[in-house]
């Protein structure tokens, strides 16, 4: 018995690190968009250029509606492990991970959709090329929840009922934190075209 509570205790103690690893990287994220931001914004103030100077394509409103529905299958999909039901759980995963695809898809075509219009990362206003860094950045972010997604789906056939909601949670707290700082990049942008 007493193996058992001490598994237990390490478990957990285990658990509460991989969460505040989780939140520091998140803050971590947080804290290099902010840097991009404020880069963004001295450097437009410094009079050299003087902000972007182009629309954002619609693409961009497409993919925000996209990961905005990615997370409301999320959270689907996390209360369904909550509730034990795991097919429907895996069901909004796989759901959640195509519209991340698809999200991931709208970016690149929003980059061919900027370099019809002349807008390259390279040019000769780097302004312009910020829009490329922020959603390059947040496309690599997007990869790494792509992964998280597919971990999640084979947690749920694996791992414990326990295993599986922790994972979710982990999944989720993620991939929530990835649209909010889509909206956020996304009015940013806007803000300063």
């Amino acid at each position: 018995m007493l193996d058992k509570q001490a598994q237990t205790d390490e478990k957990l103690v285990q658990r509460k690190a991989q969460k505040f690893n989780l939140w520091l990287g998140m803050l971590g994220m947080f804290m290099m968009f902010a840097a991009l931001s404020s880069g963004f914004i001295v450097y437009t103030a410094s009079g050299v250029d003087k902000g972007i100077k182009t629309l954002l394509p619609d693409t961009f409103v497409y993919s925000t509606i996209v990961i905005v529905v990615s997370s409301l299958t999320m959270f689907l999909a996390h209360k369904a492990a909550k509730n034990g039901d795991s097919s429907k759980q895996k069901l909004l995963l796989l759901v959640t991970f195509v519209l991340g695809v698809v999200f991931f898809a709208l970016q690149v075509h929003a980059w061919n959709v900027l370099t019809e219009r002349g807008v390259y990362f390279v040019n000769n206003n780097a302004s312009q090329s910020f829009i490329y860094i922020f959603t390059g950045m947040h496309l690599a972010h997007i990869i790494a929840g792509l992964i998280v997604l597919i971990g999640a789906v084979i947690g749920a056939n694996k791992l414990s009922k326990d295993g599986n909601l922790f994972r979710m949670d982990l999944a989720s707290i993620f991939w929530h934190f990835l649209d909010l700082l889509w909206i956020y990049i996304y009015v940013f942008l806007l803000l300063n075209q």
